[in-house]
């Protein structure tokens, strides 16, 4: 009698085994054939006596599901890509090769979309996928670097923390090499990821130029922008220890260094700023960037003409520099209001007249003293309708009555 019961459930046993065989395959064909709803169901189905199958169907039911949930990769929702990932993961533990490529489709999918919302400025969903990527494949931090940033412009500033906090846990570093090359086709330089890539697309005449840039840390950006969300909160005192715990890391970053003058700079401590400003001049002399943001605190700090002494320096290092040229512009003529408020102060006596004439001859002197600059702004950029704008009531008022018409020909246009 007991042999019976053992027959029969053995019977059973194997009768139930072929039933989910059975409906583990017709899924497999659901996929091949992009009824993916319908494999969906049959997976369901299936699931409850996962089991009951062997290391090898189970491994296919595994792989089937991942595909099924993936589809075709168009308008899959961010759940059903992690159901898919999951799956794949599984099938890949139980050592299915096809299963890895089901994850890159996944990832790839993921960023394209994100990268789709980014451009349309649709910066949570583009976290949120990029998010979701690193989740696929948490050896690619780049996309969580990526999703933190995305919550940054959708100021989400909690969810973009706890993202840069999950960086700084695993040690993100972010530097590197971008393997860069032009696509003759489009004639713009794209990132090839590898050094063997680079060679192997280059050959092929659809990719020329190869070129390698190094990637600088992206710590001291993180350390940054930590504080500056932690400013925006009103905790300066988290900000200021984030970034001397940061510093103590990394003593010899110069972009920390700037991330601490920024950070200095939102709390309006601009004495501060400029200190440790000079510091980043120290490590790097020729950088035309540093000379232009000490010119623009040091104007903040009422002083026209160390900014100008600033702004000068970076335009020798960089003569492209055109708002370093039309930054001078303004720091020039700041010197009228000056002049202009004490000759409205004046009344109408003899020596109040002369006072006046001398002020007026020093507002012209400095007319001629910005003119040169503001032609140069002009030259570099015919558009640029404020300089356009000053430099014809400039005109104007030097009697330059031709050069102030052209100028108000150029507003027209």
């Amino acid at each position: 009698m007991k042999t019976n019961i053992l027959t029969l459930a053995l019977a059973f046993f194997t009768l139930a085994a072929v039933a989910q065989k059975k409906e583990v395959r017709n899924a497999g064909n659901a996929v091949d054939d992009e009824n993916f709803e319908e494999a969906k169901s049959l997976l369901e189905q299936a699931e409850p006596n996962l089991s009951e199958l062997n290391d090898k169907w189970t491994e296919r039911f595994y792989l089937y599901k991942g595909n099924a949930y993936l589809g075709s990769t168009e308008n899959v929702s961010v759940e059903d890509m992690l159901t898919a990932s999951e799956a794949f993961n599984k099938a890949i533990e139980m050592g299915s090769d096809e299963a890895q490529q089901g994850l890159t489709k996944i990832s790839s999918a993921l960023v394209e979309s994100a990268v789709a919302d980014q451009n349309s400025e649709k910066f949570e969903q583009a976290a949120e996928k990029l998010y979701t990527s690193y989740k696929v494949n948490n050896k690619d931090t780049i996309y969580l670097y990526y999703a933190a940033a995305n919550s940054l412009n959708a100021q989400d500033y909690d969810k973009a923390l706890e993202y840069y906090e999950m960086l700084r846990e695993v040690g993100f570093d972010g530097s590197g090499v971008e393997y860069l090359a032009t696509n003759t086709e489009t004639g713009e330089q794209e990132n090839l990821g590898s050094k063997e890539q680079q060679d192997l697309m280059v050959k092929t005449d659809q990719y020329s130029d190869p070129v390698e840039e190094k990637v600088p840390s992206k710590r001291g950006e993180i350390a940054k922008n930590m504080a500056l969300i932690y400013i925006n909160q009103e905790e300066n005192e988290k900000a200021i220890e984030l970034m001397d715990e940061a510093k103590e890391q990394n003593p010899d970053d110069v972009m920390l260094l700037q991330a601490e003058a920024d950070m200095y700079y939102r709390m309006d401590d601009k004495q501060k700023y400029n200190e440790i400003m000079q510091e980043v001049l120290e490590k790097s002399p020729d950088d035309p960037a540093i000379y232009y943001n000490l010119g623009v605190t040091t104007a903040d700090l009422g002083d026209s003409e160390g900014a100008i002494e600033y702004y000068e320096k970076a335009l020798e290092l960089d003569p492209e520099m055109n708002e370093a040229r039309m930054n001078i512009v303004v720091a020039i003529l700041a010197k009228e209001r000056e002049l202009i408020d004490q000759m409205n102060e004046l009344g109408m006596s003899a020596d109040d007249q002369k006072k006046y004439e001398e002020l007026e001859k020093e507002r012209m002197d400095i007319y001629e003293e910005v003119t040169p600059y503001l032609e140069e702004v002009i030259e570099h950029d015919p558009t640029n309708v404020e300089a356009i704008r000053t430099a014809m009531n400039i005109y104007s008022a030097t009697g330059k009555e031709e050069k102030a018409a052209e100028m108000k020909a150029k507003l027209e246009q």
